[in-house]
């Protein structure tokens, strides 16, 4: 079994802070097997009857399992979680029950009587640069490649049913059970207009003419791909100003494989590299915790920077990716400042071995590696 870590020391950390902890991430990302991690703790999969059955009486099953540390794999299975949860928060505070889910509105209506002050919420991403680490696979095209799904990424080359299984479990499991759609076909085409897509300024006009959808439905249907953490939504960043973009975001998919397979790559050429490892980058800011934070900027001459990171009470700090940092251009970056003076400036590179720094255009720009973007002022 593959040991991750870093997000191991995520759940006893939160476990220290609070007895219940939420885990949520796409399917197959590696929530139950992370969970099965887990030293001295009981792993319960909510999916099967008998399981369920042995929680028909929660009071019981928590004091059977008092003091112990439980965990609830695929919680919403069971017939009324929330009367187990509150059970537990109230009358068993040293029981530890780690809880998962594939989505966010799975969280938020599980939880509904347990949030405030009683849980953690653990977003568990696609693999980043420890996971790799801890996998003994430290190559960058291979996981730009095959994606950060273990069970893809282990594979070493998925296959086109791999995806495509993957697709119609989502819409199954996920889709239908939790929304309740019913026009596959039209909601397959966004998934797929969005991903080919990806890292592109979203208009939902543009896409509803293509899909066949209103714009309120295309509008719609990015929700509930943002709430299954399928699509990540990133916002501009700007003051209002006249000459910015202050309303149009920009939409990720969830991980490279998908982009792969949506855009058709079989062998990535030198230059599909950049949009990957900019993905790559995203997803290892959002494993870091950073993705509330996450924005991005345009002006409406075109000049643009990746990411802009704020954080609370200090100046925006900018994130330029580039796979090799010889092809940084420094004009988006430098128009960002001629507005926004204050903050650090990073190019975050694919070749760099250890941080440099370099004055250009009139700017101080330090170019790292992920771990340097990681142990940089930025963190």
């Amino acid at each position: 079994m593959k040991i991750r870590s870093y997000w191991l020391a995520q759940i006893e950390e939160a476990w220290q802070a609070r007895p219940l902890v939420w885990l949520s991430g796409v399917r197959r990302v590696g929530k139950t097997v992370l969970s099965q991690s887990l030293d001295r703790t009981e792993y319960f999969d909510c999916e099967l009857p008998r399981v369920r059955r042995l929680m028909d009486d929660p009071e019981s099953f928590l004091t059977d399992h008092q003091g112990k540390r439980i965990v609830l794999d695929e919680i919403h299975r069971l017939e009324n979680p929330t009367e187990l949860l509150k059970i537990a928060a109230d009358h068993f505070p040293k029981t530890r029950i780690l809880a998962t889910g594939s989505s966010t509105l799975q969280a938020s209506a599980k939880f509904r009587d347990t949030r405030t002050g009683r849980k953690r919420e653990i977003w568990l991403t696609p693999m980043m640069s420890q996971d790799q680490q801890d996998f003994g696979d430290t190559d960058l095209r291979h996981r730009l490649t095959s994606g950060g799904l273990p069970p893809f990424f282990l594979r070493g080359e998925p296959e086109e049913r791999d995806f495509q299984e993957w697709i119609d479990s989502f819409w199954a499991k996920d889709i239908q059970e939790l929304f309740r759609l019913e026009r596959r076909h039209s909601f397959q085409r966004l998934l797929e207009l969005l991903f080919s897509r990806s890292g592109g300024i979203f208009k939902a006009t543009t896409f509803a003419r293509v899909t066949e959808l209103s714009r309120t439905s295309v509008s719609n249907y990015l929700k509930v791909l943002e709430a299954t953490w399928v699509a990540h939504v990133i916002r501009p960043f700007s003051t209002r100003t006249s000459t910015e973009i202050i309303s149009a975001p920009k939409v990720y998919a969830f991980d490279t494989g998908f982009v792969n397979y949506f855009k058709g790559w079989r062998e990535l050429r030198q230059e599909d590299l950049g949009i990957l490892w900019e993905h790559y980058v995203l997803n290892e800011l959002q494993s870091r915790g950073y993705g509330p934070w996450i924005r991005y900027w345009r002006d409406k001459r075109g000049h643009e920077v990746d990411f802009v990171l704020l954080k609370h009470g200090k100046n925006p700090d900018v994130i330029e990716c580039k796979w090799s940092a010889d092809n940084f251009d420094a004009r988006g970056m430098r128009a960002f400042r001629e507005r926004y003076a204050h903050g650090a400036n990073f190019v975050v590179a694919a070749d760099v071995d250890r941080a440099f720094r370099r004055k250009i255009a009139n700017i101080s720009v330090t170019f790292v590696n992920i771990q340097g973007l990681m142990d940089a002022s930025v963190s």
